[in-house]
């Protein structure tokens, strides 16, 4: 026997001592991987939960970002819908604009067209055939008729002191409507010849 490995105690049986150290060193490695494994575990449960947070927030920001890109196409949208409306003469525009703003979408390509039977059709025609369907939206062409009062403009005479075009209105006597029409015939006539 080795005595380098083996001592005799005073009852006789031989120790490992080497054997001895390495259960001693495992014993020790043990309890230190034991005593920082908690440590370990509670740092990776917090980077779990930065991570989730994190990701979270991020998430809220792709949200937010996507929220606010739809809103600003919306203004664009809405914006060159009204300026083109207007662009044509319409007086009323948001009564016109809320009758075609759900016909106009946007493509994937970023154009906007209006969606029709007949397929995509391009804003300004779109709106140009609506408003032209439509002329009540247009301003009044004649401002007068019945119960108006009458504005403040000298009346215009014909120069040999013939018919008032004032006067012209519905169920005027026969003499006064024959009257009216050969005072503009004959204005028509000095008109053409002016040219």
């Amino acid at each position: 026997m080795d005595e380098s490995k083996q001592d005799q105690t005073p009852a006789g049986r031989g120790v490992d001592f080497r054997h001895l150290i390495q259960e001693a060193v495992r014993e020790f490695v043990n309890l230190e991987q034991s005593k920082s494994e908690p440590a370990y575990k509670v740092e990776l449960e917090e980077e779990r939960r930065r991570r989730e947070a994190l990701e979270r927030r991020m998430n809220e920001l792709v949200e937010e970002n996507r929220r606010s890109r739809l809103i600003a196409e919306e203004a664009e949208r809405s914006s060159a819908i009204r300026s083109e409306l207007q662009r044509l003469g319409v007086q009323k525009l948001d009564l016109a604009f809320r009758a075609v703003k759900d016909d106009i979408q946007r493509t994937e390509d970023g154009r906007l067209v209006a969606k029709t039977t007949g397929g995509d059709v391009s804003v300004k025609e779109f709106l140009a055939h609506f408003v032209s369907e439509n002329p009540e939206l247009l301003p009044a062409r004649i401002t007068g008729g019945s119960g108006a009062s009458h504005s403040s403009k000298a009346p215009v005479a014909s120069p040999v002191g013939g018919f008032d075009i004032d006067k012209i209105r519905p169920g005027m006597p026969k003499e006064d409507l024959e009257r009216a029409r050969q005072e503009i015939s004959r204005i028509a006539q000095q008109i053409n010849s002016s040219r």
